[in-house]
């Protein structure tokens, strides 16, 4: 994997081919004979549904700029840099698809099988199972099926549901053998399970994929035809709405963007690989696809279904160890949670410890006769959201609450415009998103009166407030009083509620809070020039940034500037890193990624400052997107004691041999063999343990 380029002297990697290696380190945890059966099946999973979405998201632009790059070579966008970027990608999607295959079929079906449990894979079916299967697809699932000949059907007539599944299926009439006809028959793995598990034999558990048990019984839709071929296909379409000039009714435009996400050009049109040529051509002229569009795959499509897969034998080595989330004995006998902030910052890491202290910080908000306002962000609201209901019962309780939705946050806009609704018929004060920018800070503040005065308790996280996505995203957040940050969290909820461009708010300023779109790209140089400037008086000099993603030039070019002055720069990068290591410009930069059990999406700042160590964490990576075209918050940690708690949590992750891996200059994942006499170290079990000791 080869595409790194130079622009302006800056060495940068393609970010679509560092997703890719992300991806491939989440295929390489299913291949580690060192993770639970079911959790490999799982991490194969999110490796294909991760991949759907690279073609939803990323190929759009992908295979646009490259249709400009052949047509004038010297444009350059910010994304894509050089025009072998397309047959790169490509050919990196395919190998791993390869080692997909070979995982699945090589490793984790005997795997399977080796427990006695038998999932039929491009095989035939057992006659004694044949039956049942008929029984199921009159009863279950015919009623589901809608059949199409497609010589009945003019192209415009005919629209693939966006990563639906469908069979082609090629007949010839009885009194015409001679004659080849084609029809598509939908999978309706949307409205039935993928999975059938079927009746044991000899002590073997046998489970079915719907889509074998329409093969099978095909031939049932088309009476007085025989069936010569079926073949499974899928078609992915662009997602990449544009969502950044949106006036003033953006709640109808969102919604109609939605809905023509979903009638979005192709992107990929995926077929099985045994589907003969001639057919291929005639569905690739009969639904307008591009030979680049054209992807071969397997006989199965949607395989981040594996994630339903059913578990017939129960056992302790196909799954994770429990890892209940921790109590904090601080917070258990307290009897209001708000007064406890009145006295002391509190910092939660999720998933290892309770998400209901935060889920009790807006319950008490919401009945608390004292508080008066509350204001909060919401990008990924969960879908039975206990903090939406809180706040609908603070209107009710007659609290002014004022929620900023953001209708834009991809693939949540539908379920956030159900909630805006709810909470808007309740009373709630909704401020919709800003034209042109993304609001993705997780911020909320609560302001009680205590007679003539105002208390104030902030709630910042560097993840979604989604009691959901936390039992295994980890995150962390923090709860305050501090003056100075709360302050500044009502100055920017009285900007988000004004609905403007940041460019007419240049008089607000931060001093705790460092704020994308204000202070923040400028606040983050200057920490990393005070370490330049350490390092070159001879002072110890080191940055440790722990984030998901990180593409944005200038910072880059920063990190660069650091390393070449002696700065030792720590790294962990989760996803996209176009920095590149081990060259001249990053000698002294060093790059891990760590995939396992949780999601790491903490985004953590530590600046040495000769000693005075200075700690943030926030919601932005360093991405254009992030740091350009959205309102981000990174905020400050002040507490000696809750400093210590971050910084061992990252020295852990820095320490990890076991799931992290270093990146090379071609972001390759190299393994981390532990030294000599050094013990191994997981940092997620190691964090958790940690963690159980405070």
């Amino acid at each position: 994997m080869s595409n790194k380029t130079i622009s302006t002297n800056v060495p940068l990697y393609d970010r679509d081919l560092s997703w890719l290696s992300f991806n491939y380190r989440v295929l390489c945890m299913a291949k580690s004979e060192d993770v639970p059966l079911y959790e490999r099946i799982k991490f194969l999973s999110i490796f294909s549904s991760n991949l759907d979405e690279f073609f939803r998201v990323r190929m759009p632009a992908v295979l646009t700029v490259n249709k400009l790059l052949h047509r004038n070579p010297d444009v350059a966008g910010e994304d894509i840099l050089s025009p072998d970027t397309l047959p790169a990608i490509q050919q990196e999607i395919n190998r791993q698809l390869g080692e997909f295959g070979r995982t699945l079929t090589g490793k984790l079906l005997p795997a399977l099988k080796s427990y006695n449990i038998h999932l039929y894979y491009n095989e035939p079916l057992h006659t004694l199972h044949l039956e049942p299967l008929r029984e199921y697809f009159l009863t279950k699932v015919l009623s589901f099926l809608q059949p199409l000949w497609l010589r009945k059907k003019k192209p415009e007539e005919v629209f693939l549901e966006n990563n639906q599944l469908y069979l082609v299926v090629s007949l010839t009439e009885d009194t015409t053998p001679d004659m080849q006809q084609y029809a598509l028959v939908n999978i309706p793995s949307a409205s039935l399970p993928r999975f059938i598990e079927l009746p044991a034999l000899d002590n073997v558990y046998y489970i079915a994929m719907l889509d074998d048990v329409i093969r099978e019984n095909v031939g049932f839709l088309f009476p007085g035809y025989t069936v010569t071929g079926c073949y499974s296909i899928k078609i992915t379409r662009d997602a990449e709405t544009d969502m950044n000039e949106l006036a003033s009714d953006i709640l109808e435009q969102v919604e109609t963007m939605i809905q023509k996400r979903e009638l979005g050009i192709p992107t990929r049109f995926l077929f099985d690989a045994t589907m003969p040529l001639a057919l291929q051509k005639l569905l690739a002229v009969y639904f307008h696809i591009l030979p680049e569009e054209m992807v071969e795959g397997g006989r199965y499509h949607n395989l981040k279904d594996l994630n339903d897969l059913p578990m017939p034998v129960k056992s302790p080595a196909f799954s994770y160890p429990k890892q209940p989330s921790i109590q904090v004995p601080a917070l258990e006998n307290v009897s209001r949670l708000l007064d406890e902030v009145a006295k002391r910052d509190i910092l939660l890491h999720a998933p290892y410890q309770r998400y209901d202290y935060i889920l009790r910080f807006f319950n008490e908000a919401a009945v608390d006769p004292n508080v008066q306002e509350i204001y909060i962000t919401l990008y990924r609201i969960a879908s039975s959201s206990q903090i939406a209901n809180a706040l609908i019962s603070a209107a009710h309780n007659g609290k002014q609450v004022t929620v900023f939705v953001e209708l834009k946050a991809r693939f949540d806009e539908a379920n956030n415009i159900r909630w805006a609704k709810k909470m808007k018929a309740a009373g709630v004060k909704i401020i919709y998103s800003i034209p042109g920018l993304k609001v993705h800070a997780k911020i909320a503040l609560v302001k009680r009166r205590r007679g003539y005065q105002w208390d104030y308790a902030g709630l910042m996280a560097t993840g979604n407030f989604n009691e959901t996505t936390a039992r295994f995203y980890t995150d962390h957040v923090m709860m305050t009083a501090h003056p100075g940050i709360t302050q500044e969290l009502e100055l920017l909820f009285l900007y988000l509620q004004a609905r403007e461009q940041p460019v007419k708010y240049k008089f607000l300023t931060f001093q705790h809070l460092l704020v994308a779109q204000f202070n923040m790209m400028d606040r983050f140089k200057e920490l990393i020039n005070r370490e330049i400037e350490n390092a070159r008086t001879g002072k110890p000099a080191r940055i440790i940034i722990k984030l998901n993603n990180l593409q944005e030039k200038e910072m880059i070019a920063s990190l660069y500037a650091a390393s070449q002055e002696g700065v030792t720069v720590d790294l962990i990068a989760r996803s996209i890193c176009c920095l590149v290591p081990d060259q001249p410009e990053s000698s002294n930069i060093r790059v891990r990624r760590i995939v396992d059990r949780y999601l790491e999406h903490a985004r953590v700042f530590i600046f040495h400052n000769n000693g005075n160590e200075e700690v943030y964490m926030g919601s932005a990576d360093w991405m254009n997107r992030n740091l350009h075209r959205r309102i981000e918050v990174v905020f400050p940690v002040y507490d000696p004691q809750l400093q210590a708690q971050l910084k061992e949590i990252i020295r852990l992750q820095l320490a990890d041999n076991t799931n992290a891996v270093k990146l090379d200059a071609e972001i390759r994942n190299i393994d981390i063999a532990p030294e000599e006499g050094v013990p191994r170290v997981n940092a997620q079990q190691a964090i958790y343990q940690y963690i159980q000791s405070l």
